[in-house]
């Protein structure tokens, strides 16, 4: 299947453009970060998730009210469908480290909204069960939250470090630099677009995270190994020409494995329910900027090392010198 007939873009052209116009959505991000925080779900920050489900249509404003201290440290909002009528309401720990009192806290939930004239609620959903009820309920530590976060980080410095060690000596350096240097711009990227659109920081979304990780450097590799042979076949071109040929000539494979993955990851996003949201959202973007690092960013990183330089020719092989014609053997 192809979708372009013979691509001759020039994409080294538009090398810089590319770069400038990463560095504005990373700044954009992180001055967004920087004046109001990331946002981090209760895995990492530590609290209570309490799931209510409704007999009538929730009204989220009353339910803020209704909470301890009017709802000032939780987040309250609509939970799956509009016709199941759940209400996810998320609280933050405020320095409680045990569990029995964060536990505590799921249970101040429930009587401060049979107390604001709610109706009973009962501990657990059972199938078919009319009435309110609670869909579901966890606590976390802050401690446990802290923990999470560091392995979190440590999983993905050490999954950047293993990349560059294989791609060196795999390919070349400055393939690995360009490879470790796209897989940091895709992160960059997809933070800045979660703290633009205001999603947490959660487990889920650390997941995504890591998986854009191994997306992106797939798709860098194929590229690479491209590259790699046109090295030997354009030996008389500069280093701009053969990366501009391997990305033309990968150019089908990397939009039908990109489109193909990013039309799953959308379904997920409107059909997967609130719980995958963060994580169908984190996929979008990091498909999205995954396929275009591999192109303007990797690609670029090694045009910007090796220089326009021609590539060397193979020396030529040695003519082994002609032999003088002996004399004739007497015969005898």
């Amino acid at each position: 299947m192809h979708i372009f007939t013979h691509p001759n873009f020039d994409f080294v052209r538009w090398k810089w453009h590319a770069i400038a116009i990463s560095w504005v959505i990373i700044l954009a991000g992180a001055f967004v970060i920087y004046a109001k925080g990331m946002p981090k779900g209760v895995e990492f920050s530590g609290g209570t998730i309490v799931i209510v489900k409704f007999d009538q249509t929730p009204d989220l404003d009353k339910i803020r009210a209704a909470l301890p201290g009017g709802g000032a440290d939780a987040v309250v909002q609509s939970y799956g469908a509009p016709e199941t009528k759940q209400v996810l309401i998320r609280i933050h720990s405020a320095g409680a480290e045990s569990g029995g009192s964060l536990s505590a806290t799921a249970d101040a939930v429930v009587t401060e909204l049979t107390k604001a004239g709610m109706g009973p609620i009962a501990p657990t959903c059972a199938p078919g069960q009319a009435g309110n009820c609670i869909a579901g309920r966890s606590v976390v530590g802050p401690t446990v939250g802290r923990e999470l976060e560091q392995r979190g980080i440590l999983a993905t410095v050490f999954a950047l470090a293993g990349i560059l060690v294989y791609i060196a000596l795999r390919f070349r350096l400055s393939f690995a630099v360009g490879a470790v240097v796209a897989t940091i711009h895709d992160l960059l990227i997809t933070v800045a677009f979660l703290a633009l659109f205001k999603y947490e920081l959660s487990l889920n979304v650390i997941a995504a995270l890591l998986t854009i990780t191994g997306y992106s450097m797939n798709d860098t590799i194929v590229i690479y190994d491209r590259v790699r042979e046109n090295m030997r076949s354009m030996r008389r071109d500069n280093i701009a020409s053969v990366v501009n040929a391997a990305v033309n000539q990968m150019l089908d494979r990397t939009m039908i494995t990109g489109g193909l993955t990013l039309l799953s990851v959308i379904a997920l996003f409107f059909f997967g329910g609130e719980v995958l949201k963060g994580f169908a959202f984190t996929m979008i973007v990091g498909i999205i900027t995954g396929t275009y690092s591999s192109v303007f960013i990797a690609a670029a990183i090694v045009v910007i090392w090796q220089g326009r330089t021609p590539m060397k020719t193979a020396p030529a092989a040695p003519v082994a010198p002609a032999k003088k014609p002996g004399k004739r053997a007497r015969a005898s």
